[in-house]
């Protein structure tokens, strides 16, 4: 069967992926930027790369009409500027009006639980994008979801980052909110199950794991996994902004997605009881064994997809290949040579740049830089990077964006999206020689960009000399 995946390069979609693979199906995968897509591990033969973007109509005449069925799996959440739900709208309205010339039989379509009078704005979206898709007069499955409890999802890394750094927490009384949490295991598992099977045609089911917790219990429960003591203190004057900024300061996620994240977290998401998981043959994980599960990939380096690599940014709306030619005229630069020793050796280290392994020479500078970034309402380092040692481009890799990571040019590319005024390009590459070629380079932004070059020079000097140093040791 053809099968049609939108949002090709997100979190869900990258673990569908090499199910649907695996099943022996041919896959079109919609990806707004093709240099985003890398799966090596997957039979190619049975990948097709089709670029389109659903909030622009000119681009979907590239998807063939000879498709059996779709994956809805778009969202808009995280998008830092414009009404994210008028977003969603937009594009659940293209993909129907794309979908229906063609031979599309079913449309599955990954949803929230909406079972409250009262549902948040976020919520409030995902029931209206279902709407829209029931219009394509194509049948559709939806499955409604609450919590994802998987390595590198929002809410896995969002719990992790209030359990590991926070021994006590002051809590807004939205941690007594109960909801539903499943294993992204059962995810993918009832995405691929309702494949075409007519019974699920035009039924909606919602999905969730055999615990109903509230959310103070699955903190709880998550440090006693972890092996950690942990006090919670739930105090009712916290208001949904100052929730938000909690959340925002704490963990990896950007300030507007606190802000939808604490708006859906006072909403109940407790599914409706259905029999889909019997009729597909799937036995639900509980949220433990979920958490083991999850940090069993992360121990052994396999985190497929994160949702920081997802997060909204210019470079990622506007695509890879409109910064990947670093600029000349009108730019700072800080540019760098040395001889290697071993140059496998430095590649390994290049390749591990960031996250927990830190930047080799400055770390504390880099801290401060990226604590300074997060007051004015930047990312900071607080994402830090999806696996230890693989780097991808389109990755999120602490304050920066990995536009280039190929080991045969033996060459990184990275694009910043810390705050600055002006733009930022950090560039490794490795030459045939054995000589290492590190050049930062900056294209100011009016008189302050230039003020802020001159104003940190000194610290690049520190910074950038002792960084290549450390990379060249064999």
């Amino acid at each position: 069967m053809k099968i049609l995946l939108t949002g090709a390069t997100g979190y869900i979609a990258q673990r569908l992926l090499p199910v649907l693979v695996q099943d022996g199906h041919d896959v079109v995968c919609c990806v707004r930027d093709k240099l985003r897509f890398q799966a090596p591990e997957l039979a190619f033969s049975n990948v097709q790369l089709v670029e389109v973007d659903f909030l622009k109509p000119e681009t979907l005449r590239n998807i063939p009409p000879d498709i059996d069925a779709a994956y809805y799996l778009i969202h808009s959440m995280a998008s830092p500027t414009g009404d994210f739900a008028q977003l969603e709208a937009t594009a659940a309205q293209n993909f129907v009006e794309a979908l229906r010339p063609t031979a599309a039989r079913q449309i599955i379509y990954l949803s929230g639980i909406v079972n409250q009078p009262q549902l948040s704005k976020h919520l409030r979206s995902r029931q209206q994008v279902e709407h829209i898709l029931t219009s394509a007069d194509i049948p559709l499955t939806t499955l409604r979801a609450g919590i994802i409890v998987g390595s590198g999802s929002a809410s896995f890394e969002i719990i992790r980052d209030l359990v590991e750094k926070l021994p006590v927490m002051v809590a807004p009384r939205w941690l007594h909110t109960r909801c539903q949490p499943i294993a992204i295991r059962n995810v993918v598992a009832f995405l691929a199950g309702v494949l075409l099977r007519p019974e699920t045609y035009q039924v909606s089911y919602d999905i969730g794991g055999p615990d109903v917790l509230s959310y103070k219990e699955m903190l709880l429960q998550f440090a006693q996994v972890r092996g950690l003591k942990r006090t919670i203190v739930v105090v009712p004057v916290m208001t949904p902004k100052l929730s938000s900024y909690w959340l925002y300061f704490v963990t990896a996620t950007s300030y507007p997605l606190a802000c939808h994240l604490v708006d859906s977290m006072k909403v109940e998401v407790v599914g409706s009881a259905n029999e889909l998981d019997s009729l597909l043959g799937i036995e639900l994980i509980p949220y433990k064994e979920a958490i083991y599960m999850a940090f069993d990939k992360i121990e052994q380096n396999e985190v497929i997809s994160s949702w920081k690599d997802a997060m909204a940014t210019p470079v990622l709306r506007k695509g890879l290949a409109q910064y990947i030619e670093v600029p000349v005229k009108g730019c700072f630069k800080d540019h760098r040579r040395v001889k290697v020793a071993d140059g496998e050796r430095t590649l390994d280290k290049i390749w591990s740049i960031g996250g927990q392994t830190g930047w080799y020479y400055g770390n504390w500078l880099w801290a401060l830089r990226g604590l300074m970034d997060q007051m004015v309402g930047g990312v900071g380092l607080r994402r830090g990077r999806r696996s230890p040692s693989r780097i991808k481009a389109g990755d999120a890799l602490d304050f920066w964006r990995v536009l280039l990571a190929s080991r045969s040019q033996k060459r990184l590319l990275l694009y910043a999206e810390m705050k600055l005024p002006g733009e930022a390009w950090l560039e490794f590459r490795l030459h045939p020689d054995n000589t290492l070629e590190q050049t930062a380079t900056f294209r100011p932004l009016g008189i302050w960009g230039r003020l802020y070059w001159y104003a940190v020079l000194p610290f690049h000097g520190y910074i950038f000399e002792g960084m290549i140093r450390q990379l060249a040791r064999p």
